[in-house]
């Protein structure tokens, strides 16, 4: 059975056992991950952009060539291959979580139980809870859903396309490591430099997917479309501002504005001013269900693009052989 198509099993099986499960309960790589990238940083940490680089190549290059193995030794057996690219998707596509999260907030808001999803908001996003009011916190859950859709369910289905085993654990890896070391605090300002930059560069391809994918799936596709080309870029993330923007276009309200982090108080432009109204507690499952929409149409998109490339690859080095044959046959 080609490679393609064991891809395909393997990672349609591990977003169903994302959507039926959620996260693994217990030993979840991503956190065996992030546990050894803390020791490693604990050996390489100053103040340093060169440091900080080792640690993003060490930490990820090492979940690349893990993968890589991994994928090498199950190469006989389809299936075998097809459990491990199901296992690798399982653990690192997130969007079960991510809905759970954004809808428990949901339900405590519509119930009018303020403290109750302050107490939640946490665990979707970094945002300070006591800094917001109903409303900001269902907008800050909106963005978490939109933002989040790219990161942990999109952008590592586009490297899985891409790289198989080694792109789903690569592209986590590079994201895990950004939220560990990635932020503008002053241990990490030079330290999370290149940890940074390296997740902006994995996570282009699939936000613009996920922009694409939210404008199809969509209440209003031309509202997002208009929203992405007018405002992505006013965005300080460059990845999170098409993703933002093209999902208030498509559910119609306002994102971006004040925030809060810990105290530290950001004024980010709004995203689709013009065209949208304020964020509300049921604009939360909107999202959500627009969320679960990207995903499914995301494993479709990237599987076809991959057994397309494959087959397109294959035809043209069957070509060159063909090539190499005839002028054989010519000088013999």
């Amino acid at each position: 059975m080609r490679a393609d198509r064991l891809y395909a099993y393997g990672a349609a099986t591990g977003l169903l056992v994302d959507l039926l499960l959620g996260d693994p309960r217990r030993g979840h790589p991503v956190a065996a991950f992030g546990r050894a990238a803390g020791a490693v940083e604990r050996l390489l940490w100053r103040d340093d952009r060169g440091r900080g680089a080792l640690h993003a190549v060490v930490c990820a290059g090492g979940a690349v060539a893990l993968g890589a193995v991994a994928e090498h030794a199950v190469r006989r057996s389809p299936v075998a291959a097809v459990a491990l690219v199901s296992a690798a998707t399982w653990a690192v596509v997130g969007g079960s979580s991510l809905v759970r999260e954004a809808r428990a907030i949901g339900r405590a808001l519509e119930a009018g139980d303020v403290e109750a999803a302050r107490e939640r908001l946490p665990h979707l996003c970094g945002r300070d809870p006591h800094a917001l009011d109903a409303d900001g916190m269902a907008r800050a859950v909106v963005e978490s859903v939109a933002e989040n859709t790219s990161d942990a369910v999109v952008g590592a289905l586009v490297w899985g396309a891409v790289g198989g085993v080694p792109g789903l654990v690569g592209f986590r890896a590079v994201n895990t490591l950004d939220a560990m070391v990635g932020h503008r605090s002053p241990r990490y300002l030079r330290y999370g430099w290149a940890a940074a930059r390296l997740d902006d560069v994995a996570g282009w391809p699939g936000a613009r997917l996920t922009a694409v994918l939210a404008a199809v799936a969509g209440d209003d596709p031309r509202g997002a479309v208009r929203a992405w080309r007018a405002d992505a870029r006013k965005h300080p993330s460059p990845n999170a501002g098409p993703v933002e923007a093209s999902f208030a276009g498509a559910l119609g309200v306002r994102l971006g504005g004040t925030l809060s982090y810990a105290g530290r108080v950001e004024h980010r432009p709004v995203l689709n001013g013009a065209a949208g109204r304020p964020v509300v507690a049921p604009d939360i499952e909107r999202a959500a269900r627009l969320s679960r929409r990207v995903g499914l149409l995301a494993l479709g998109v990237t599987v076809a693009a991959r057994v397309v490339a494959t087959r397109l690859v294959a035809r043209n080095q069957g070509g060159r052989r063909n090539q190499r044959n005839q002028l054989k046959g010519r000088t013999t």
